[in-house]
């Protein structure tokens, strides 16, 4: 494919003028059209004073800034890109339309033209239709806002010509994005990934296990991501988001993993979008979210005893350890007077209690996927049955040296477990159908969704086994065929391999 030095792009609004401004800052012409006139010239506008902002910061020369808005090129029409190496198409996420668009360019621009589409959800191969030569037509998904998400999907339809996605690969690399190659199946790598934290963070809270403040203060500060599922929420908005869950859910026709949730539905319906609207699963004051203090921690008994059952060996060590750490000698056997706490991978208290034989009343769980280290927040699980004494006991116990304690109702996999099983669990999917590479997966999600690491690497981090177990028992104990564990999981954790290494060619 020859070399693109004139881009076209169809709509300028923000992901249009993004890709516009890191193209023209890479060197490229670009022929920027909007069916509404005044907004070309309001695009170059923005971009005039988004680069005068990084002039004044010296993060931008002036020459160089006047360089990149000369580069700018209004088209009055489509005619107007007939001589651009390739045009990237970044309108309303209507098929009807986007099929409308890409069958006027083709009509337009050479043939050897590429033509892109920024579709964030709808087939590559069925906008391709539109187009007698589908070769020349692919997904070029970048990320809002597309200057500082420094990823693109490239997404190969059906009948799309390698040599036209290689050569788009390049030129995100010439404009400073991490490009990942991606099949046309639904969501892609990056929103396909992404359903494993808001979905799962879904069904826990509609289970009553936590309230969404709580979730997402363990997603945080146990389980090390940025942003809860409730958060993201709102920063997207459901009016994005809820739309998105249930596309991807028909797409794959009814795929249990990808259920939505009725809680995004009513709250869609009735307008409590997020911070655009003010109130989501926050209220927003003067756009800063509005979070409930916590309760303080119940004071600490004198004489607590405290048994750790050994049904987990990890769980036991590592729950030993802390206890140890806080100044508690934990007995050698469940003593009748003794706080008794349990220690599941997947499974919840009302099951390990019936299993091992404990007393419900006193038996509490304890979240021990993630090591404990100081200011690690903890989790603490309750069954029906726990009384409120020991409840309290244990609160306290957990939370003397001052590090935060989310109390949850009983739940298969905690909520650390679930969500973080449940997104490694998907990204073995999206490997194991070949969507993408292993790395490309990982890549595209640290960049695209800012995790603490890829979710194959996050999987190796806390132990493919560990996530298999956590599935299996959630799967076991709620009939629920979400949690069944993909085969890319299953075949790694037996041959023990690493869910980043790829099959033998």
């Amino acid at each position: 494919m020859q070399d693109i030095r004139i881009l076209g792009i169809v709509g300028a609004g923000a992901m249009g003028r993004g890709i516009a401004q890191i193209a023209a800052q890479a060197g490229v012409r670009v022929r920027l059209f909007d069916a509404n006139g005044d907004a070309v010239a309001g695009a170059r506008e923005m971009l005039r004073q988004t680069w005068d902002k990084l002039v004044q910061k010296g993060k931008l020369s002036a020459a160089d800034a006047q360089a990149a808005l000369a580069r700018i090129e209004p088209a009055a029409a489509l005619q107007d890109l007939a001589d651009c190496q390739a045009v990237v198409e970044a309108i309303v996420e209507r098929l009807d339309v986007k099929r409308e668009v890409f069958a006027k360019l083709e009509s337009i621009v050479a043939a050897d033209c590429i033509l892109a589409s920024n579709t964030s959800s709808l087939s590559i191969t069925a906008i391709a239709t539109a187009c007698n030569r589908p070769a020349r037509v692919v997904g070029y998904h970048f990320f809002n806002p597309v200057p500082l998400m420094k990823v693109v999907e490239v997404i190969d339809g059906l009948r799309s010509d390698p040599a036209v996605g290689d050569a788009l690969t390049a030129l995100a690399r010439r404009m400073g994005h991490t490009p990942v190659r991606a099949k046309d199946m639904p969501g892609f790598v990056v929103n396909h990934a992404g359903r494993g934290m808001l979905i799962e963070g879904l069904r826990a809270a509609q289970e009553a296990v936590a309230g969404f403040d709580q979730i997402d203060a363990v997603m945080r500060e146990q389980a090390g991501f940025r942003m809860g599922p409730f958060e993201l929420l709102d920063l997207t908005g459901l009016d994005v988001s809820h739309p998105v869950m249930e596309s991807i859910y028909q797409q794959f026709y009814d795929e249990p993993r990808y259920r939505p949730s009725p809680i995004t539905a009513v709250r869609h319906v009735g307008g409590m979008l997020g911070r655009k609207t003010g109130t989501g699963f926050y209220h927003y004051v003067d756009g800063q979210k509005q979070v409930p203090a916590e309760p303080a921690a119940p004071a600490l008994p004198a004489g607590l005893k405290v048994w750790v059952s050994r049904h987990s060996a990890q769980g036991c060590a590592r729950a030993t350890a802390l206890l140890s750490g806080l100044g508690v000698t934990v007995c050698e056997k469940p003593e009748a007077d003794a706080l008794f706490i349990v220690t599941p991978y997947g499974q919840d208290i009302a099951t390990c209690v019936t299993q091992q034989g404990l007393d419900a009343a006193r038996t509490v769980g304890l979240d021990t996927l993630h090591e404990f280290t100081p200011g690690r927040r903890r989790t603490l699980m309750l069954s029906p049955a726990t009384q409120p004494a020991w409840r309290d006991a244990a609160h306290a116990l957990l939370a003397c040296d001052g590090t935060p304690v989310s109390v949850i109702a009983d739940s298969a996999g905690f909520i650390a477990q679930r969500i973080v099983a449940y997104i490694v669990n998907i990204a073995c999917d999206i490997a194991q159908q070949r969507i993408a590479t292993p790395e490309d997966i990982d890549r595209a999600v640290t960049l695209g969704l800012g995790y603490p690491m890829g979710p194959l690497a996050l999987g190796d981090a806390l132990g493919a086994h560990r996530i298999m177990e956590i599935l299996v028992n959630m799967q076991r104990g709620t009939g629920d065929m979400r949690y069944r564990p993909s085969l890319w999981l299953q075949r790694r954790v037996q041959l023990q391999m690493s869910l980043l290494a790829q099959a033998a060619a």
